[in-house]
């Protein structure tokens, strides 16, 4: 006998435009199945001002910023091309349900969508996974793990490029301030720092490179210090100025922090811990990441846990690198704790491999617990060889995943701005990819 869901979309697909779109239909039909998808996400977008859900308003309702957001995703689109879809498609229109009045702007939907919260899209991805359970779709009987890295939207750092950078963005708000504050005189250092920055990146030779980055050091000092004079203009100002003059407050300690990891390490030679460094001034949440042998990345570690069905069923975005033996007890717990279910059998990249977290899955009652690699005298436990090798090559299945992930929906490099929003952009990512997996499980039972 076939379910509600089942049901529906049949009835739905009988139309031409959601027969030739049965994401944009699966999803629909949730929606109208599941208003409670909807609660989750209201009191987000309601966090500064009231959003009305009866007609034709100066703000979108609560349904309609939601199902831009997943269109948008789905679709791969930014919110310029958000906006032109809704002119240009029937479809969308139809799914985001506008009216026959202009469409909303850009600027609307990318204001509401932004506020959407990470915590928020957890608890999304949990209720549409156990919409897939409930259908049949999924049932946790099996799991695997494995994590990546999201490079965030930055150059490759180096001292030197981080000391110019600084000197631009410092540049770039005395300008700014310029407009504002007519008395404020301030002297360019841009375009000697510009060329004493190509030299540095030009000198191989240890002693050279050392006195052009004292000289280097010396210009960044005079920037750091008219800086930290302008600063002191905030009390008397428009409100315009101070805004600015707090962004410079902002960057006044940012520079310093660059000096002084820049000092430490070309002039002293030091080695400085991961923690202490900064790899962007714009993207200050970046991490260094490095896997094995692989290249050095910056960005964040992604840990990722996905059934038997392909849907991802838990997904973490992590600060710094912690390894991958660390995340795998905590990774099992919040799959039982979500979804009320022990899953049989478990299947893990060797990284993930140690005595401690054997011993915990045994003890939360998994039956088959199997690392690709096993280290020292640790041996997998299951209940036959067969099972082990089945096991095995049914991990590596969430490579499949990953990659589906990454480059299906552009995940690569993440440009959406601040740890927050890259949070959120991964979250909006895996729930649109859950949506195309649970779509092709529907269609081949419909």
């Amino acid at each position: 006998m076939k379910l509600k869901l089942f049901e529906t979309m049949q009835l739905k697909f009988e139309k031409p435009d959601w027969s030739r779109n049965p994401t944009l239909g699966l999803i629909d039909t949730i929606l109208e199945l599941h208003p409670e998808l909807l609660k989750m996400v209201e009191p987000d977008i309601l966090s500064v001002s009231k959003v009305s859900n009866f007609g034709r308003q100066d703000t979108p309702s609560i349904e309609q910023i939601f199902r831009a957001a997943l269109y948008k995703e789905l679709k791969q689109l930014d919110y310029r091309e958000l906006e032109y879809e809704q002119s240009d498609s029937r479809i969308c229109a139809q799914f985001i349900k506008l009216d026959e009045l202009r469409p909303y702007c850009f600027q609307m939907y990318q204001k509401y969508i932004s506020r959407i919260q990470e915590s928020t899209l957890q608890q999304v991805l949990i209720t549409l996974n156990k919409i897939a359970i409930s259908e049949g779709l999924e049932d946790i009987s099996k799991l695997r793990q494995d994590s990546t890295v999201v490079e965030t939207n930055v150059h490759y750092p180096t001292n030197n490029s981080l000391m110019w950078d600084c000197i631009k963005e410092s540049h770039r708000l005395f300008t700014d301030l310029l407009e504002e504050l007519s008395d404020c005189n301030y002297r360019d250092y841009t375009h000697n720092a510009k060329k004493m920055y190509y030299k540095i990146n030009l000198t191989k030779s240890g002693d050279k490179r050392v006195d052009l980055f004292n000289k280097q050091l010396i210009t960044f000092t005079k920037c750091i210090n008219q800086v930290a004079n302008v600063i002191k203009k905030k009390e008397s100002c428009s409100i315009k100025a101070m805004v600015i003059l707090t962004l410079m407050e902002k960057h006044l300690k940012v520079m310093r922090q660059v000096y002084d990891m820049t000092y430490r390490k070309e002039i002293k030679d030091e080695v400085i811990p991961n923690d202490q460094k900064l790899f962007s001034i714009y993207e200050q949440h970046t991490n260094i990441i490095v896997k094995g042998s692989r290249e050095v990345q910056f960005g964040h570690k992604i840990n990722l846990s996905s059934g038997k069905s392909n849907l991802i069923l838990g997904c973490e975005v992590l600060l710094g690198n912690p390894p991958d033996k660390e995340l795998y007890q905590s990774s099992v717990n919040k799959i039982i704790t979500n979804y009320d279910t022990i899953p049989r059998d478990i299947a893990t990249d060797g990284g993930y491999a140690s005595k401690a977290n054997l011993d915990y899955a045994k003890e939360k009652g998994i039956v088959n617990i199997v690392f690709n690699k096993v280290v020292g005298s640790m041996q997998n436990i299951v209940s036959s060889s067969n099972m082990e090798n089945r096991l095995k090559k049914w991990r590596s299945g969430i490579e499949a995943n990953i990659s589906n992930l990454k480059r299906g929906f552009d995940i690569g490099i993440c440009n959406w701005k601040g740890f927050d929003h890259f949070c959120s952009k991964i979250l909006w990512s895996v729930i649109a990819y859950n949506i195309r997996v649970m779509t092709s499980a529907v269609l081949q039972l419909i």
